[in-house]
């Protein structure tokens, strides 16, 4: 989470008015709003190399991939933020004082930042356990190839079922598809090996 941009208390519709009109996304939570920095080259490529994968995957099941520009709130807490992947399976159910952000997400996937990582694994993570229809919350390292999977099992509680390196894949049993570490990370514009 960034940096809180005001200190009165900006109800949900006062965000959506400001979001509509702000050339950056920022997230929402109890009456504060927080920019979002912009993400560096190698995370953009991280994200849309994740969709890009299970876009294909999907073909032809009821799920939907969709990136960073989807908006999740979720109901429980009230937070509004912007995961870096997301699929919806079945049917896209939307918030009630919202018809632009997702509620029912099946799998989450966020490419961690040094500015982010610690929120992403910690308070934002809290928050996305607390969505119903959540089964997966997937976690991409910048810096090194490592796809960390962690699922909710049928007792309710999340556990890290994978750690994924290079040479290896990540199962994603709530959607039936599989990240090729190697295939996530291959970066076409590297510098050949000599």
């Amino acid at each position: 989470m960034g940096f809180a941009l005001q200190e009165p208390y900006v109800s949900y519709a006062e965000y959506l008015a400001l979001e509509e009109e702000s050339p950056t996304k920022h997230e929402w939570f109890d009456g504060e709003i927080f920019d979002m920095s912009g993400s560096t080259p190698p995370h953009s490529r991280l994200a849309t190399a994740v969709a890009s994968s299970l876009t294909l995957q999907l073909k032809g099941k009821r799920c939907s991939v969709f990136n960073s520009d989807l908006r999740v709130r979720i109901g429980q807490t009230g937070l509004a933020t912007y995961p870096d992947v997301s699929v919806v399976c079945t049917k896209l159910e939307v918030d009630a004082e919202d018809a632009n952000a997702a509620t029912n997400p099946t799998l989450l996937v966020e490419v961690l930042s040094d500015s982010s990582e610690a929120y992403d694994r910690g308070k934002k993570f809290g928050h996305y356990r607390r969505i119903p229809s959540l089964q997966e919350y997937v976690l991409i390292s910048q810096h090194t190839p490592l796809i960390e999977v962690f699922r909710k099992n049928e007792s309710g509680r999340w556990e890290l079922m994978s750690e994924a390196r290079s040479g290896e894949t990540a199962p994603l049993e709530s959607v039936g598809a599989v990240l090729n570490v190697d295939e996530v990370y291959t970066d076409p514009l590297a510098e050949p090996a000599q």
